[in-house]
C-alpha cells in the first residue's frame, strides 16, 4: 500500500493479477491496498491472489510498487529480493544504497530505455499522458470563462487561448485534451521535430530563433545555453503575456526545470487567467509556483500540484500495472519447477533499469 500523502495509484490491479496468477505466479497484495483506486480486495481474491498484511506483503521475491520506498519499506523487505518501481531520484541515493546493501536487486523504472520494444513497459511516458491530461481539466475548472467559443441567445464567447510549454508526452495530450475541449492553443519546445508533432494535433507551433537547438538525447530535451535563455525567455514574455491558460510541462532530467514564465509575464497576463506548472516537483516553470499549493499572484491562479495520475487513480493504476505486466513477461521464463527468473543483465531492457553500486 502506498503511504505517500495524496498517492491513491496501486502497483497492480485485479486484471493483471489475474494474468500473473495464470502464468504460475502466486501473487500476494497488500489488504487494502486498492481501495483508493477502485480495487477492492475482494476484487484481487477473486483473482487469485493471497490478501495478507504490510509484513506479508514485503516478504516476498518481487515487490511491485508506485512510489520511491522509503527506510521503512526496506526494512520490510525480504533479503536477496527483487524490487521494481520509481525510485525518484538522480545521482547517489542513500535508499538505493540501503537496498543494495541489503543484497536487494532494484530495478528502477525511470531507466526503462526509450526503445521500440520498451515502449509497452514505460510508466513514466503512461503517467505523463494521464498527467497531461488531468492538468488540462485543472486549468479547465480554474478559468472562469469557457474553453470553446460558443454562440448563445445571450451573447457569444471567444475560445479561451491555450499554451502549452513543452511538447512531450504530458504537453502533447495536454494540447490534444484542451483542442477536444475547444480551446484556440499554441505551443512551444526547444526541440524543432516537435513542430510536426503540434501541427498534427491542431495547434499553432510558437516558433522561435534561439540560435541552437535544445534536442538531447533519448528523445528529451537539453538545457540550453544562458544566452540561449535569455533569448527564449524575451521571445516568449509577449506570446505568454497574451495568453489566458498556460500549461508548462518543460523538465531536463535531473536538472532544475528550466524558467520560462517570468514574475514580469504574469504581471502582464489577464486578471483571472491561470498557470498550470506541471515541472513544480523539479523547481517550477513559473517561480511563483509553489510545491502541491495552488495560489493566486498579481490575480492570475497558479497550480503546483505534482502528482497528476493520482486525481485518476484507476485508470493510472491500470496502465502502470499492465506496464510491469508486460516488463515481468520479458523477465520470467516457465521451467519443469514452475516460473524462474532470467539473468536481468542478459536483456537490454532490464539491464538499463538495474540499479548498481557507486563506484
Amino acid at each position: 500500500m502506498e503511504t505517500r500523502t495524496g498517492e491513491t495509484r496501486v502497483a497492480s490491479t485485479p486484471d493483471v493479477v489475474k494474468k500473473l496468477v495464470g502464468k504460475g505466479l502466486e501473487v500476494v497484495v497488500q489488504a487494502g491496498a486498492g481501495v483508493l483506486a477502485g480495487y477492492p480486495d475482494a476484487e484481487y481474491a477473486q483473482a487469485g491472489a493471497r490478501l495478507a498484511d504490510r509484513a506479508g506483503a514485503y516478504d516476498v521475491d518481487l515487490l511491485l510498487k508506485v512510489r520511491r520506498p522509503d527506510e521503512a519499506d526496506v526494512e520490510a523487505m525480504r533479503p536477496g529480493g527483487l524490487y521494481m518501481g520509481l525510485l525518484e531520484s538522480c545521482g547517489e541515493d542513500p535508499i538505493v544504497a540501503a537496498m543494495l546493501a541489503k543484497g536487494l536487486r532494484v530495478l528502477g523504472l525511470e531507466r526503462v530505455p526509450r526503445t521500440s520494444r520498451a515502449q509497452s513497459m514505460d510508466v513514466l511516458s503512461s503517467q505523463s499522458n494521464i498527467a497531461g491530461y488531468r492538468a488540462t481539466l485543472e486549468a479547465a475548472a480554474r478559468y472562469g470563462r469557457f474553453f470553446p467559443m460558443m454562440m448563445t441567445s445571450a451573447g457569444s464567447a471567444k475560445p479561451a487561448r491555450v499554451v502549452v510549454l513543452g511538447a512531450g508526452v504530458a504537453g502533447l495530450q495536454a494540447i490534444a485534451t484542451a483542442r477536444r475541449l475547444g480551446a484556440d492553443v499554441h505551443a512551444y519546445d526547444v526541440r524543432p521535430e516537435t513542430r510536426e508533432q503540434i501541427l498534427s494535433l491542431g495547434a499553432k507551433p510558437i516558433d522561435l530563433d534561439l540560435g541552437e537547438s535544445g534536442a538531447g538525447e533519448g528523445g528529451y530535451a537539453k538545457e540550453l545555453s544562458e544566452e540561449a535563455k535569455a533569448r527564449q525567455r524575451a521571445a516568449l514574455s509577449d506570446e505568454l503575456a497574451k495568453a489566458h491558460v498556460i500549461i508548462t510541462t518543460a523538465l531536463i532530467p535531473c536538472r532544475p526545470a528550466p524558467v520560462l514564465v517570468t514574475e514580469e509575464v504574469v504581471q502582464r497576463m489577464r486578471p483571472g487567467s491561470v498557470i498550470v506548472d506541471l515541472a513544480a516537483a523539479s523547481g517550477g516553470n513559473c517561480p511563483l509556483t509553489v510545491v502541491d499549493e495552488i495560489v493566486e499572484r498579481h490575480g492570475v491562479t497558479i497550480v503546483g500540484l505534482t502528482d497528476y495520475p493520482a486525481l485518476v487513480p484507476a485508470d493510472a493504476s491500470a496502465f502502470y500495472a499492465r506496464n510491469l505486466l508486460n516488463l515481468i513477461e520479458i523477465m520470467i521464463e516457465s521451467g519443469e519447477a514452475g516460473p524462474a527468473l532470467k539473468d536481468l543483465d542478459a536483456d537490454d531492457i532490464t539491464a538499463a533499469m538495474l540499479a548498481r553500486p557507486a563506484v
